[in-house]
């Protein structure tokens, strides 16, 4: 994951925002462990079995906010429950995935913790725009795979995290697209709307897992970061000129 990184369009450093993915000079915060009760019998493992396909959008709505803030309020005309800056700590914009629509009300996924976070929006607040790209990453055979309309187009190797700091699974979404400013994460970075469950900050940022480049190639393909998904400094230089903020992601 990252430290401290720029907007892809800023000259000023921005602040810390993506968890660290490749040293571990930073010792990382971890979540307080919540204190044991009696001990109980280790049930059996379950079998394994195969787990279906991830259903992947052939198209996706994504949400520009239009002004300088953002309220989310917990259901259409409900009580606000946060309120987003525009543009981004980092200088990039924001935007949000769309979930669903209730009249005047749109329904979006927020970037922040839990993961899966989601609250309501005014419409009149954002500009929609439609996407037909999306991502699907797999954390057990190191690859992701880009689709286009729902047909998958190209698969991609790529570096995940270790069994101590595991890549979140779920539903996400692109949220910036940043230029890295040291060494370790190559060209480009997407920060994503998914955080660490192990890692409380790393480096001064909140977690959040980065999709990004890497100094270390040799490392694609195995489990080897702290939790970001790292691509070979091509592949990211390719989904950099192609994917839109607010593309989807899901990580199995």
């Amino acid at each position: 994951m990252l430290r401290r990184l720029a907007p892809l369009t800023a000259v000023a450093l921005s602040a810390a925002l993506l968890a660290g993915c490749s040293s571990a000079e930073d010792e990382p915060d971890r979540p307080t462990p919540t204190p044991s009760g009696t001990p109980t019998a280790t049930a059996p493992a379950p079998t394994p079995t195969l787990s279906a396909a991830p259903a992947v959008p052939t198209t996706s709505t994504v949400a520009s906010v239009t002004g300088s803030s953002l309220e989310v309020r917990d259901a259409p005309d409900g009580a606000v429950t946060t309120t987003l800056e525009n543009p981004q700590a980092s200088g990039a914009p924001l935007v949000l995935l769309v979930l669903g629509q209730d009249g005047d009300w749109v329904n979006v996924s927020v970037a922040q913790r839990p993961n899966g976070s989601s609250g309501w929006v005014a419409a009149s607040a954002v500009s929609l725009t439609t996407t037909s790209f999306a991502l699907v990453a797999s954390t057990t055979t190191n690859t992701l795979v880009l689709y286009d309309a729902g047909v998958e187009t190209t698969s991609f190797p790529v570096a995940t995290g270790t069994g101590g700091t595991p890549t979140p699974t779920g539903s996400f979404y692109l949220t910036e697209l940043l230029a890295p400013t040291n060494q370790g994460y190559g060209p480009y970075a997407y920060g994503l709307s998914a955080f660490s469950d192990a890692l409380n900050s790393f480096g001064g940022g909140p977690g959040q897992i980065g999709l990004h480049g890497t100094d270390d190639e040799a490392s694609i393909g195995q489990a080897a970061s702290h939790g970001c998904i790292r691509l070979s400094n091509a592949d990211i230089s390719e989904l950099a000129g192609m994917l839109p903020l607010g593309t989807p992601i899901i990580i199995t």
